[in-house]
């Protein structure tokens, strides 16, 4: 393996100059190819011509990595346990199985955050008896968008603490598939839930 320096020089082709040209390694903060965050100050080959980044020298991969891994850092927190197993339900009824309620909150924050679905109706949720209760079963989710997208909810709500997220997406997930039955949301998520088997 060839360890590049600050400086050094190679070969490479620029999406941007559609050419080959010639690439200096420098250090710069590099984004992830799906916008989702960035690498900062990491070795990378810039074309001279144009200032891109045109390659990433495999000594660069622990960094990448290691931010990448900080993306998808849990997100946890604790909820009353009837939530759990609403939620467990939930997963079932879909024909999932228990691991697959984690994979139906994410679904749920997603689309709330894209606005996929509408986010105006989760504060209702909250005055609801069943958002009381000793908090005793936690939650805990990964992924590298899960926190943006949880506070991204959170400003097109106003909703304070990540745990009235989460307890507002379980709650609604109980009034989508078992209150107030949405067929169509339903049968999106047996087909979700049979690729996730």
């Amino acid at each position: 393996m060839n360890i590049f320096k600050v400086g050094d020089k190679k070969k490479a082709v620029c999406e941007t100059c559609q050419s080959l040209t010639d690439a200096t390694f420098l250090l710069r903060n590099v984004p992830f190819s799906d916008g989702s965050g960035i690498v900062k100050k990491v070795l990378a080959g810039v074309c001279d011509k144009c200032d891109e980044v045109v390659l990433i020298p495999h000594q660069s991969t622990p960094a990448i990595k290691k931010q990448m891994d900080v993306q998808k850092k849990a997100v946890e927190t604790r909820v009353p346990a009837h939530m759990v197993d609403m939620l467990n339900l939930a997963s079932m009824e879909l024909g999932g199985s228990t691991d697959f309620s984690n994979a139906l909150i994410k679904y749920y924050l997603h689309n709330l955050s894209e606005d996929k679905t509408s986010v105006k109706s989760l504060t209702k949720y909250l005055k609801s008896d069943l958002a009381k209760g000793e908090a005793q079963k936690r939650i805990s989710l990964k992924g590298r968008q899960v926190s943006q997208e949880i506070n991204n909810i959170k400003i097109k709500t106003s909703i304070k603490s990540t745990t009235d997220v989460l307890k507002a997406v379980v709650l609604k997930i109980n009034d989508d598939v078992f209150i107030h039955p949405k067929t169509q949301i339903i049968n999106n998520l047996k087909g979700v839930a049979a690729a996730f088997a």
